[in-house]
């Protein structure tokens, strides 16, 4: 059975663990809570405590990728509030532990904050030219891991993570003046999020780039206002005065490359 790493068993990594785990495959899972072993240990998870920081590694990572043949590394740059940090840092520090482990394959989960929005549509063939710190950092981690020739490196941009516990109309329900009610929105579910991992794995597509977000792009004002009244809550009040930008990811080579179907993809 082939075992799998996962850095970062949070809202997408634990039940990613999960499926990986119906799909028989072994899985060692790292967490920076010491309550949320139990969690991944009950789960089936092989549960190892880990906590990267710019200039240390918590935790034994030469036991944690021991045995591994992917590396599927699931950790957000926090780059928000007063504890911000050098993500590419924190990234750079583990490659000397990928080397020298049995892992052969990397799966980076990035985001599609890579790209600005001077383009209109955006493809893997679009430069990115991220303009936030968050898309900067993420960009220059890319590179640093796809260009190690020790593994290879597939990089993975999602859009907007939505699920049945997380939606960005939670946040701007009852908000007003909101900007680009005109701009597309760029999400995906946490179910397809899930199925193009299992994708990429069950069909050795490393060394690629793929964008994953939902084929269809609404309207934000049209979008968000029919979420809130599908979930009940106070609707969001747009700007229409204001003039909207925005891109609109495009995801052809995770359905034509990788042959997969998008089971959300209406959002």
């Amino acid at each position: 059975m082939t075992q799998i790493s996962i850095l970062g068993c949070g809202w997408l990594g634990l039940p990613l663990a999960k499926a990986l785990l119906k799909n028989d495959y072994l899985v060692n899972g790292s967490t920076t809570s010491a309550e949320k072993l139990e969690v991944l240990k009950y789960a089936g998870i092989i549960p190892l405590l880990i906590a990267l920081s710019e200039n240390k590694i918590s935790g034994n990572l030469t036991k944690f990728l021991e045995n591994s043949k992917i590396l599927i590394i699931d950790v957000p740059p926090k780059l928000r509030g007063s504890g911000t940090e050098n993500f590419v840092s924190k990234i750079r520090n583990i490659i000397p532990f990928i080397e020298q482990s049995s892992v052969e394959n990397v799966l980076f989960i990035s985001s599609t904050s890579v790209y600005n929005d001077d383009e209109a549509f955006i493809n893997e063939e679009t430069i990115p030219k991220p303009d936030t710190e968050s898309g900067k950092q993420l960009l220059e981690t890319e590179q640093l891991l796809q260009s190690n020739i020790n593994f290879k490196t597939t990089i993975l941009r999602f859009g907007g993570l939505i699920g049945e516990d997380r939606h960005p109309i939670k946040f701007l329900a009852g908000r007003e003046n909101l900007d680009n009610p005109d701009a597309p929105v760029n999400l995906i579910h946490q179910d397809d999020c899930i199925g193009i991992i299992l994708k990429i794995i069950e069909t050795d597509s490393w060394n690629e780039t793929f964008n994953a977000v939902a084929p269809s792009h609404p309207w934000r004002e049209i979008y968000y206002t029919q979420k809130a009244m599908d979930l009940n809550l106070a609707l969001p009040k747009f700007n229409s005065e204001q003039n909207s930008g925005g891109k609109i990811i495009l995801s052809a080579r995770i359905e034509n490359v990788l042959k997969y179907t998008f089971t959300k993809p209406n959002l």
